[in-house]
């Protein structure tokens, strides 16, 4: 997968910044990524024909997938719009620079949680089958999602910060002695991630069939994890969100 990475912000961040987060995303994917999911991408910095989001002026994105940067959330409905019209059908993601301020976020780590999950659900429609975050006895279908687990966990990659991951193993129903669920295997309390798990910092979001909808946790009193999903509902539509909302309309 060639996933196109196209700079819309107002040279709040330069092409040259840009690159050398891209090189250690690409760094990233292949040397840490690949040999756990068998999956691979390369991101690939592409120009603009225009400076703001333009439905008539398309950009070439020249790639499989593609991954804007802008500012701000304030036009994400016309984002969606100029995506919708020229590339409909095509797996895309957002990275805006002032909500990644909000959560005291490095924006490098956000393109490469971002970029991690483009590759591991690129049409945002996979479940796997799991426990309840606070019932194990009842049955949920989780959202097969790479980071948001581990979200508040980074490492760095040439001395850029790039996010952690979950790992295959993860998103099994029953624990494995020795098993490893997440790249870094950081420990809260003596204990590494579980199974369909939550760290510190993350949060996990499901289906619940008994109720017919979409839910999310994080762990209870957990502040960092209730702030994020605060400010990232300010981007709804983004590129989760408004999967669902399709879904349930579809329905």
């Amino acid at each position: 997968m060639i996933i196109s990475i196209i700079n819309f912000t107002n040279e709040s961040l330069s092409d040259e910044e840009i690159q050398k987060a891209i090189r250690a995303i690409n760094r990233q994917i292949k040397e840490d990524f690949e040999p756990y999911w068998s999956m691979g991408a390369c991101l690939r910095l592409e120009g603009k024909i225009e400076t703001n989001l333009n439905k008539e002026n398309p950009v070439d994105i020249r790639g499989d997938a593609v991954i804007y940067i802008k500012d701000t959330v304030d036009d994400v409905k016309n984002a969606l719009g100029y995506h919708d019209k020229n590339y409909h059908g095509i797996p895309y993601g957002f990275v805006f620079a002032d909500l990644v301020k909000q959560y005291n976020e490095n924006w490098t780590a956000t393109l490469s949680h971002e970029a991690l999950e483009l590759i591991g659900d690129p049409e945002v429609n996979l479940l796997a089958a799991g426990p309840h975050p606070e019932n194990p006895n009842k049955e949920v279908f989780h959202w097969y999602e790479m980071c948001d687990a581990v979200q508040n966990e980074t490492y760095k990659i040439d001395e850029i910060e790039v996010s952690n991951f979950v790992l295959p193993l993860y998103f099994t129903t029953n624990e494995e002695e020795g098993s490893r669920n997440d790249f870094l295997g950081r420990k809260y309390n003596g204990k590494t991630l579980k199974s369909f798990g939550v760290n510190p910092g993350g949060y996990v979001g499901f289906y619940d069939p008994s109720k017919k909808e979409h839910d999310t946790y994080s762990m209870k009193g957990d502040k960092r994890a209730e702030e994020r999903m605060i400010i990232k509902t300010k981007a709804a539509g983004a590129r989760r969100a408004i999967r669902y909302q399709n879904i349930h309309k579809n329905n």
